[in-house]
């Protein structure tokens, strides 16, 4: 089920960083996000866990999704799936329209659940990874 993150997660959630990015965020980068006004966090709880999360913003009638994982055991589920879907409904709910995120080139998976879910690709950030360096895609999603 997704739900809206609690400060209890936030645990869980730094896990989940440790676990799916070469550049975890800390707990405390995480604490600061989700105590700020920017930031959205949806988790995916399965079993009593948190088995994933997304995290997003909404900005000048525009969305921006920072981050997204799942915990390893429980990819291929869908739960990515269901946050991005979470996500658009709740952005489209705030009357935003237009959703953009930055992914990976080599990240072949997470490309595929975004443009299941609607976005593509629109340009290229040069060597904007790092541990590896490698180029980063960005993807929007425009319209209802």
């Amino acid at each position: 089920m997704v739900r809206w993150m609690r400060e209890e997660d936030l645990d869980a959630v730094a896990e989940l960083e440790q676990l799916s990015f070469s550049i975890p965020w800390s707990r405390e980068v995480l604490r600061q996000g989700f105590g700020g006004d920017l930031d959205q966090y949806l988790i995916f709880e399965e079993n009593g866990k948190a088995a994933g999360y997304l995290n997003f913003r909404i900005l000048a009638g525009e969305g921006e999704i920072e981050r997204v994982a799942v915990h390893p055991q429980w990819r291929g589920r869908g739960f990515g799936r269901k946050l991005m879907e979470a996500m658009v409904e709740y952005a489209s709910s705030q009357g935003v329209a237009e959703i953009t995120l930055d992914v990976r080139v080599g990240n072949e998976r997470a490309r595929n659940l975004y443009e299941s879910c609607g976005f593509v690709n629109e340009a290229i950030r040069r060597n904007y990874y790092r541990k590896p360096t490698e180029d980063a895609i960005i993807m929007w999603r425009r319209g209802a």
